[in-house]
């Protein structure tokens, strides 16, 4: 096919694909038949596609590849959260959780195999960014999660969050073109009002989701309020600091009128101080952000930070909350199965 071997099928277009039946004399048909085994009955493999002829699937096969995530372990948390290790046909491991409550069914997707921007709290940080996951391994991803919601639960996916391993706009275009298939109509037809995609922060990619006029939602990892404090715990805040952010968003809303939202870790005696407060309202007033989300510190293997104690917690709550903060607080899911925020890869030897 090429010179560096058979082509990934996904990888095509339709347009593509019709050349290539084209050059086989099929009929115009196949284009559709075979689109529609690739992204909406998530056909594994070219024996899958059972209205071919086995001459065809044959034939396919020969002339390109159709990699695809493998479940490789599942782990059960005693409240329904659900962690999957998946396997990549390279032979790398990355993790996605399938978060179920009341009135959501919510994947928490990876976009990175491993991390590189080395988050002092996380423990994906700690690990080697070994590649981008590609456009089809992150639409497999929410596939395999939305197989489990409806094996389990009987109903589909109702959200996707990009807040697994990984920072999403480190993969700009694999993610764009991965959420561009989960939305398209001839894919898995979400509506992408209910996908957040969550970063640490870059700038200049925050910028170009507003030029590409996103119609997704965004979510900034903030966790400190000044620089100097989050420059201590996110090193990515050396070459993106706080106003650069603050001015990134507020050209994404220009741009998208999307929602955005600030995610901030509470960590003891470290950022859960009233000062501390103080100056995330400050930002919070600069930015047109929807809601603040206060996440409890679920405590990780290499980190030395802790959660704080419930009355300072809840004093911090209550001081946002007093000068009109629009604040949750989210209590973390799948801690026993280090499932739950920045724990993704916590345990030795997982991956």
């Amino acid at each position: 096919m090429n010179a560096k071997g058979p082509r990934n099928i996904r990888h095509l277009s339709q347009d593509d694909l019709k050349v290539y039946f084209e050059q086989r004399g099929e009929k115009k048909f196949r284009v559709a038949q075979v689109w529609e085994w690739l992204w909406q009955k998530h056909a594994f493999s070219f024996g899958d596609m059972t209205n071919l002829s086995k001459e065809l699937r044959i034939s396919l096969g020969d002339d390109f590849t159709l990699p695809s995530l493998t479940v490789d372990a599942t782990q059960y948390s005693a409240d329904g959260t659900i962690k999957s290790r998946f396997r990549t046909h390279d032979g790398h491991h990355i993790e996605g959780v399938l978060i179920p409550t009341t009135d959501r069914l919510t994947a928490c997707v990876s976009s990175q195999i491993g991390c590189s921007l080395s988050c002092k709290f996380c423990a994906t940080g700690y690990m080697e960014r070994e590649r981008n996951l590609t456009f089809d391994e992150i639409y497999d991803e929410v596939v395999l999660i939305n197989q489990q919601a409806e094996r389990i639960h009987n109903r589909k996916l109702t959200n996707i969050v990009f807040m697994g391993m990984g920072e999403p706009l480190l993969n700009y275009k694999h993610v764009l073109k991965a959420i561009e298939r989960i939305t398209a109509a001839d894919g898995l037809a979400m509506s992408p009002r209910r996908i957040t995609v969550s970063t640490a922060g870059v700038a200049k990619q925050i910028r170009q989701l507003g030029d590409d006029k996103v119609k997704f939602k965004l979510a900034l990892s903030l966790h400190a309020a000044n620089d100097k404090k989050r420059r201590e715990i996110m090193p990515i805040n050396e070459t993106n600091d706080l106003k650069s952010l603050i001015d990134a968003l507020n050209y994404f809303y220009k741009q998208t009128g999307n929602e955005i939202t600030f995610e901030y870790i509470l960590f003891d005696q470290f950022n859960d101080s009233e000062k501390d407060a103080d100056e995330l309202i400050k930002i919070y007033r600069q930015v047109p952000a929807d809601l603040v989300n206060i996440i409890e510190y679920n405590p990780i293997d290499r980190a030395k930070f802790k959660k704080p104690s419930e009355e300072r917690t809840q004093a911090f709550m209550a001081y946002l909350e007093k000068n009109r903060v629009n604040a949750r607080l989210r209590k973390s899911r799948g801690k026993d199965i280090d499932a739950a925020c920045g724990q993704l890869a916590n345990k030795e030897g997982i991956l």
